[in-house]
């Protein structure tokens, strides 16, 4: 196999599917709120803030709501936090779905790591039933997915790429790794991981097919 990779591991939102910052954008501008407001109050306090806790499954629904609600209002933004929760489910991008079973057919092992909350529906926390179901026929593509709201760590933190790489049985110097976030990128290629900073469906796949040597 290409370099000496032994397996890909994935982010979902955001590289499988669309990113939710674009839907972030559609709801500021609708709203009349500046430019990456949500991100913004994201940004606070990122291991402990009502997001942080929300996907490590310590708050639920509910409680992410009136939280992320006074976070917001600390930055004199007004944000409930229920009117964030619908813009996470992003469309899946069926090219990047098409790289997944490629990188299965050339035999590498396959990891999902995701930082996700339970709301929605399923693991991708999708916005109906429809979308779950084609959303669970691309996670049972893994040979292992690791959710933040079920494993109670998420990213950046270090531990849980290592999780991934205990259960697979791949060290990460063997690994590739994609995200669209740089801060979850670092970790990963800190532990020696070859990490792919995800900034277009285009790029993602000309990146990886070079680290591969396959075509996409």
């Amino acid at each position: 196999m290409g370099n000496g990779f032994r397996a890909v591991l994935w982010d979902f939102g955001g590289v499988i599917t669309t990113s939710p910052f674009d839907a972030f954008n559609r709801y500021e501008a609708a709203r009349g709120l500046p430019a990456n407001a949500i991100r913004q109050v994201n940004a606070r306090n990122p291991d402990s803030n009502a997001w942080a806790r929300l996907e490590r499954d310590e708050i639920d629904a509910a409680g992410f709501d009136a939280l992320f609600a006074a976070e917001a209002a600390d930055l004199g933004i007004e944000i409930r936090g229920s009117e964030v929760l619908p813009l996470l489910s992003g469309d899946v991008r069926p090219r990047m779905v098409a790289a997944l079973d490629a990188c299965r057919a050339a035999g590498y092992a396959l990891g999902c790591i995701t930082n996700n909350a339970r709301i929605g529906h399923g693991a991708g926390m999708a916005g109906s039933e429809n979308q779950s179901s084609e959303i669970a026929a691309i996670l049972a593509r893994f040979d292992h997915v690791i959710e933040s709201s079920k494993a109670g760590l998420r990213k950046p933190d270090p531990r849980i790429y290592q999780l991934m790489c205990d259960t697979i049985g791949v060290p990460p110097q063997a690994c590739v790794y994609l995200d669209d976030l740089g801060i979850n990128c670092k970790p990963a290629a800190m532990l020696g991981m070859h990490a792919i900073k995800v900034t277009s469906e285009e790029q993602a796949l000309a990146d990886l097919g070079k680290a591969l040597r396959l075509p996409f």
